[in-house]
């Protein structure tokens, strides 16, 4: 697939991760390690799916700055002038302005695709392509755009996206976040609802222009920076700068302000990785259906098990269903499935027990 020059792509991956503990840490988030065992992290995935469309050297990478080292050993061909570094967190909506500032200082034609580091994607080139297909259109015209999953099932863990129009790219009418099982099901009888991925495709031009229109004071603030992007003074601004930024969404700060929203029904086997479970969902399966990464195993009388290890360990699971079990250095966790939920609340319980950083 052809490269283009104005083509741009902001890989967010600042999370933590939390319901990916013990795997995922405070120090190593889930984004830095090879969650289904491929030989690639999930940021590594990332980059090299967007590295078929986008140039390399237009794609940056939004995360905390302490994981900076961890970035760029992973992705060796990047430069420090594609590391976009938070000294704090302040949720979506600042980030992306920072970066679209900083991209439109480069380019001022730049469309720019903002997306997570952690997703699972089954057919890329579908992806590539719907990606294409949303750059083009934010070519010619002055919209902000998502791409919405044709939903399987009344699942209550993301937001929706409504829409209108018979066209392959539609209105969005309303976004509506994470709802009840009840609603989930009309949303899906209804028809006319998608899953909200958190994937957007823009102009650089129309984004600055909604910052302006519905995130004013955040505008003025960054916009203090508008001769010190791609320099040397970048990193002493953002670090004077970032911490006056309101923390807020981008879905909350522009996405549901806006009135030329538009979304792409899209269907490519999209899978966020958000939870243990979901993950499973991706592994591939035993005849009793267990899961398995890195670890040797047994399994006796037991069904339905996600088993993640280091490499080397040998497990054996008797008389266990539906359970989760991950063993990482000196932490083992066993957990129902079904109560993933607790994770959590597990992981402040281990902070507030065992002196010693495990989280």
């Amino acid at each position: 697939m052809k490269t283009n020059k104005n083509y741009y792509a902001i890989i967010m991956a600042g999370g933590i991760g939390s319901r990916f503990w013990p795997m995922s840490t405070s120090e190593y988030p889930k984004q830095f390690h090879d969650m289904l065992g491929v030989g690639e992290s999930l940021l590594q995935r990332t980059f090299n799916r967007f590295a078929k469309l986008i140039p390399k050297e237009n794609i940056l990478i939004s995360s905390n700055k302490n994981y900076k080292d961890l970035i760029l050993s992973q992705l060796p061909d990047i430069s420090d002038k594609q590391l976009i570094l938070e000294p704090l967190m302040r949720n979506t909506a600042p980030c992306v302005l920072y970066a679209a500032l900083k991209v439109n200082d480069l380019n001022k034609d730049a469309i720019m695709v903002v997306a997570p580091s952690d997703h699972w994607i089954d057919d890329e080139d579908t992806f590539l392509n719907n990606i294409k297909t949303s750059f083009d259109y934010c070519a010619k015209n002055d919209v902000l755009m998502t791409l919405g999953i044709q939903p399987s099932n009344p699942n209550t863990g993301y937001g929706y996206i409504q829409f209108n129009g018979n066209d392959a790219i539609k209105k969005v009418v309303n976004f509506t976040e994470k709802p009840t099982i009840e609603k989930a099901k009309q949303f899906i009888n209804e028809g006319n609802y998608l899953w909200n991925a958190g994937i957007f495709v823009w102009s650089t031009k129309n984004i600055l222009a909604s910052y302006k229109k519905h995130l004013p004071e955040m505008d003025k603030l960054f916009c203090l920076g508008n001769t010190i992007w791609n320099t040397d003074f970048e990193d002493d601004f953002i670090e004077d700068n970032y911490q006056n930024a309101e923390s807020i969404s981008i879905d909350f700060g522009i996405m549901e302000k806006a009135t030329n929203v538009y979304v792409l029904p899209v269907e490519f086997g999209w899978n966020d990785l958000g939870t243990w479970g979901s993950l499973f969902d991706k592994l591939p399966k035993d005849k009793t259906n267990n899961a398995v990464v890195n670890a040797e195993t047994i399994f006796r009388n037991s069904s339905n098990n996600i088993v993640r290890t280091e490499k080397g360990k040998h497990v054996v699971i008797q008389g266990l269903d539906n359970f989760i079990v991950v063993e990482k250095d000196n932490v083992l966790l066993i957990c129902p499935k079904g109560k993933e939920q607790d994770i959590k609340q597990i992981v402040a319980e281990v902070k507030g027990k065992f002196k010693t950083k495990l989280t």
